[in-house]
């Protein structure tokens, strides 16, 4: 017998989450289809942003109403989040009400530890599923088909007819990940659909690349989730899914979810080595540790397709890694995998945890200090956060009792969820099942301090890394001073950075000003992009300025020098050099960027008379039958400087050979 199951994903607004389908629930689609029953998917999340949902207090109704359009189910389950627990339980409740008689599920992560308490307070919930449901949906659903009770398989919580709380044994993990089902793609919308409520064109696509961490890292329940073990998707099966995106319509990236890529070597290997040996020309990211990668296994990466990777790092400290059951070595060198990132030409996604217990401000300093110093070495991405003790981890089991909500600062781990007043009034009413909204008991000053420097100083060194750098070594300090003090100013960064400098040498001075307006000229390209030219006509595509600093050799010796490295200070231009920022043409699908030049006294007036309107035809002739200038004419395009139109009249392949 067939059942109608509806399986949903509790909504938020957090952007990266509604970006994409959620993995997990195409592969329970393709379980349930597989074992003949008729499943419905519906991500709630996407439909929050699509604005067919309520935003406000009445976003559990609305979702309620548009699960009851799908039509009465056989069994109805919603797949949460900590940060969706509330809404989730707010709209079980009143499907609850309209379906009697269907049994109500509850499953994923926003569930682990926390199974018993729901059932207990939650009447409305039927039962909890725990750990992977692809083999528990599909038994729970024969039962229901055969006339037998539904929650008597291993992995579910529930509660009997006679109101006690009973669990099944733990349902045994999948040994072979090659069990798992494929992506049931049809029962969501299409990806351009999910691209098109973020106006982003970036055409990523999470895939189930493995599941769980032998870690147990103190602010992470993931570890505990799986009970503390790991399965990556066998190497050539990743290999195949990857390769499958380029079939589906918008998608022109892979998402890695898997947490520590790489923490198995030969199966990292063995998938980058399918990659190439299949030529899957699909680019990837991954989040991995930054212990697990090494020079070779990065440069292997970058080269069949990896070109992002974030790096769970949490503190530069040592001591607050150890406190808190990060399970790293003390002795690596972060900064190396960074340089040896940027050899792969992979961008690193630094993850740090600021207000760890027991991080002192030396700690803190060190952790900031790092930032600086990886933004000056390579383009890096900064993701700092403040921690939650979330219920299931060792933080939550520590602090939750003593943790509150504080007004005004936003709770990391559940961004753009708990905002409707039902679901306020239920983390209100259980705080002890909710700490994912509260803050560890630190002052209120100190919050505020530690949500400026995640949310606010990371743009400052993505943006000026440079400039930045240029202050810490002029005043050889650490990070943390210089924050607190652009904190308590108030300004800009830039009339920051100038007023700081007043009363410096003026060659460093002059440092400053050049830092400021080549990081300005970087910042404003890499904001437009690429500028078209007109039919037939050549465009000048860069952003030129003057200095007379040497902009490569003094990044570099600023790196040097933070590093404690004896260096010696670069020799200023004698007069104005020109320099050019451009952004490249990209391959669709490939990580933008920015790039600069500098442009001698030929290449200007060649540029000059390229772009000029008034350029003599002659002129343009003659430029065209020589093959040196051709050559600096392709450059010039290839590199970014120049954009022409498609029936310009020098094209690639006038070439003389």
């Amino acid at each position: 017998m067939s059942l109608k199951i509806l399986i949903a994903s509790a909504p938020h607004a957090d952007t990266f989450g509604y970006s994409m389908p959620p993995p997990g629930l195409l592969r329970l689609g393709g379980a349930l289809r597989d074992a003949g029953h008729e499943p419905a998917l519906e991500d709630l999340a996407h439909r929050l942003a699509s604005g067919v949902l309520d935003p406000g207090d009445g976003l559990a109704s609305s979702a309620a109403d548009l699960l009851e359009q799908r039509g009465r189910p056989d069994l109805f389950g919603l797949s949460v989040m900590g940060a969706t627990l509330p809404v989730a339980l707010e709209i079980a409740r009143i499907l609850h009400e309209r379906w009697p008689g269907v049994p109500v599920l509850l499953g994923g992560p926003g569930c682990n530890g926390t199974d018993r308490t729901i059932i207990e307070r939650f009447p409305w919930i039927n039962a909890v599923v725990r750990g992977e449901a692809e083999v528990t949906l599909v038994e729970m659903a024969d039962a229901l088909a055969a006339g037998t009770s539904p929650f008597t398989v291993d992995g579910v919580t529930f509660r009997t007819a006679g109101g006690q709380i009973q669990k099944t044994p733990d349902r045994a993990m999948l040994k072979d990940l090659h069990q798992l089902p494929d992506y049931a793609w049809d029962l969501v919308p299409p990806i351009a659909a999910y691209k098109a409520v973020t106006g982003e064109d970036d055409g990523l696509v999470p895939l189930d690349s493995g599941r769980g961490c032998v870690y147990d890292c103190s602010f992470c329940s993931i570890g505990r989730t799986w009970s503390r073990r790991s399965r990556p998707l066998p190497a050539e099966r990743l290999v195949r899914e990857v390769a499958s995106l380029r079939g589906i319509p918008s998608a022109k990236r892979a998402y890695l979810c898997h947490d520590i890529f790489g923490a198995d070597r030969r199966h990292a290997l063995a998938f980058t080595q399918g990659m190439l040996d299949a030529g899957v020309d699909v680019p990837w990211e991954v989040r991995a540790r930054a212990d697990h990668l090494d020079a070779e296994l990065l440069l292997q990466m970058g080269r069949a397709g990896c070109d992002r990777v974030l790096l769970g790092i949490e503190s530069a400290s040592p001591a607050v890694r150890a406190r808190n059951q990060k399970g790293m070595r003390e002795d690596i060198d972060l900064l190396g995998v960074v340089d040896d990132c940027a050899a792969a030409g992979i961008t690193p996604i630094l993850s740090l945890i600021l207000g760890l217990p027991d991080e002192t401000d030396a700690d803190l300093d060190a952790s900031l200090t790092f930032c600086a110093q990886a933004a000056l070495r390579a383009g890096v991405n900064l993701s700092l956060h403040l921690v939650n003790p979330q219920p299931g981890c060792a933080l939550g089991d520590e602090f939750a009792a003593e943790s509150k909500p504080v007004e005004g600062i936003p709770p990391d781990m559940a961004l753009g969820a708990g905002l409707s007043s039902p679901e306020r009034a239920l983390i209100d009413a259980h705080p002890d099942l909710f700490s994912t909204w509260a803050l560890l008991p630190y002052s209120e000053e100190r919050l505020r301090e530690l949500v400026w420097l995640s949310l606010d100083f990371p743009e400052v060194l993505m943006r000026f890394p440079r400039t930045f750098g240029q202050l810490m070594a002029h005043e050889s300090c650490g990070a943390l001073e210089l924050a607190r003090a652009l904190r308590a100013d108030g300004r800009t960064f830039e009339s920051f950075a100038r007023d700081r400098s007043r009363g410096w040498a003026p060659s460093e001075i002059l440092a400053v000003e050049s830092l400021l307006t080549w990081e300005i000229a970087l910042i404003r390209v890499a904001a437009r992009g690429s500028l078209p030219a007109r039919p037939g006509a050549y465009r000048m595509n860069a952003m030129p300025f003057e200095s007379r600093l040497p902009l490569m050799d003094w990044a570099a010796y600023l790196t040097q020098r933070l590093a404690g490295d004896p260096v010696e200070q670069p020799k200023l231009h004698p007069g104005p050099q020109t320099y050019a920022v451009v952004s490249p043409p990209i391959a669709p699908g490939r990580l933008g960027g920015v790039r600069t030049l500098k442009l001698g006294a030929g290449v200007l007036r060649l540029i000059e008379a390229l772009t000029a309107p008034d350029t003599p035809a002659s002129t343009l002739q003659s430029l065209r039958t020589s093959t040196k200038t051709m050559g600096a004419i392709l450059n010039l395009v290839q590199s970014g400087v120049l954009t022409h139109g498609p029936t310009a009249p020098l094209r690639d392949e006038t070439i003389p050979s």
